[in-house]
């Protein structure tokens, strides 16, 4: 069965860069850039008490949508959560649905009701 397309892998996006997530900790924010740097997908976050961060909001622009770009902030936020050993709300309905898809215990057990 031949395809006219070839699917585009998870971890590359039009140019062939591989999706990048970088963290801004003053910002308290996860980017992903695409397009070079004209858009960017974001992940926002504060800290709710010393060890408790709230995982706010997740946007990635309309024209990128479906592409898997916020599972990547999404796995960045919730590793940043395992490896700083923090409590995590989640207001993100996406993140919500990103842990309920992937109910790693190291993600489950740092989550706040």
């Amino acid at each position: 069965m031949a395809h006219s397309a070839a699917p585009v892998p998870l971890g590359a996006l039009e140019q062939g860069c591989p999706i990048r997530v970088e963290h801004d900790r003053r910002r308290r924010q996860f980017t992903v850039r695409l397009n070079g740097c004209h858009d960017r997908a974001v992940l926002l976050y504060e800290y709710v008490g010393k060890r408790i961060v709230d995982l706010q909001h997740t946007e990635v622009p309309d024209a990128y949508r479906g592409r898997g770009i916020a599972k990547h902030l999404a796995k960045a936020a919730l590793d940043f959560v395992v490896e700083e050993d923090l409590k995590a709300h989640l207001t993100c309905w996406y993140i919500q649905k990103y842990v309920k898809e992937n109910p790693l215990p190291q993600y489950l057990e740092r989550l706040q009701p």
